[in-house]
């Protein structure tokens, strides 16, 4: 088996936005995707993170992952869209070569809060 090329984009969408709408946006990005000829090979929500340094007056943001393959020509496609998004506050495309990502259960808001509670009490736990 040959390691073929494929593409991960991470996109940071504004904390502030309901749940609803990130499921929506992960559908868009998906679709724009296949619409674009290619095929997408896994969507995951990473849930809501602290960001290393202020972007747009966030703090914080949702990290969405999307893992797709094709002739690289619908990377420009989805970039565009994220560009004109105003929930989306930073994207990175990086084309990877090896085998292909096997897709994992997505991340659940409970799954998310429960992290985040988790790194809340480590954090506490490392100050005492």
């Amino acid at each position: 088996m040959t390691n073929q090329p494929y593409y991960e984009t991470m996109y940071i969408l504004r904390p502030d936005i309901p749940e609803e709408e990130v499921e929506s946006h992960l559908t868009k990005y998906s679709e724009l995707v296949t619409e674009s000829g290619a095929k997408v090979l896994d969507s995951q929500m990473r849930g809501k993170r602290r960001l290393a340094y202020t972007i747009s007056k966030h703090k914080e943001g949702i990290y969405v992952q999307l893992s797709h393959n094709g002739d690289g020509q619908h990377v420009a496609v989805l970039e565009k869209a994220m560009r004109l998004s105003e929930d989306v506050i930073r994207y990175l495309t990086v084309k990877q070569v090896g085998p292909l990502p096997t897709p994992r259960a997505a991340v659940t808001s409970e799954t998310a809060k429960e992290e985040e509670k988790k790194e809340t009490i480590e954090e506490k736990e490392s100050k005492d």
